[in-house]
C-alpha cells in the first residue's frame, strides 16, 4: 500500500495487510506521519516539556471503585 506523510509529503510503500494500513484504510480520520517526521515531533515535545513552560493536558482516568 502506499501512503503519503501528512507533513513532509514522502511517498513510502508499507505492507497492505499490516495493523496501519488496515486502520488507514478502515478509519479515514487516521493520517500517515512517517518514521523521520514522528521522531522530530517527539523530539521537540520532550524539549518543551522540559523546559517547564510547557503543561501536556492529559485527561486523567478515575477509577470508579475508588470514589
Amino acid at each position: 500500500m502506499r501512503v503519503k506523510c501528512v507533513l513532509c509529503d514522502e511517498v513510502n510503500q508499507i505492507d497492505s495487510y499490516c495493523l496501519q494500513a488496515k486502520r488507514l484504510r478502515n478509519r479515514r480520520i487516521h493520517t500517515y506521519m512517517c518514521q523521520s517526521c514522528h521522531d522530530r515531533i517527539e523530539k521537540k515535545t520532550h524539549e518543551r516539556l522540559n523546559t517547564g513552560n510547557f503543561r501536556f493536558n492529559r485527561e486523567r482516568k478515575r477509577e470508579h471503585h475508588l470514589l
